[in-house]
């Protein structure tokens, strides 16, 4: 075998194995009731999401939809 053959299978061999290492991702049903606890939540607390949320609500003159990038001024 000569340098170029072995460089580029060493390529190939790397590639398909960094591109198989994501084939596995996701949650499967037995790890669903770890993740649905109370404390796996983004924000546990719900002192701090009402605050949050009356904030938000102070700045932006809207309410719910806080995955929307718009103001509630309609100048968006």
């Amino acid at each position: 075998m000569n340098i170029k053959t072995l460089k580029i299978a060493t390529v190939v061999i790397l590639t398909s194995s960094i591109t198989t290492g994501c084939a596995n991702l996701g949650v499967k049903p037995w790890e669903r009731d770890l993740l649905a606890k109370e404390s796996m939540a983004l924000n546990a607390s719900p002192i701090d999401n009402a605050l949050d949320d009356h904030i938000y609500f102070s700045k932006e003159a809207t309410s719910g939809g806080r995955g929307f990038a718009a103001g509630g001024c309609g100048c968006n």
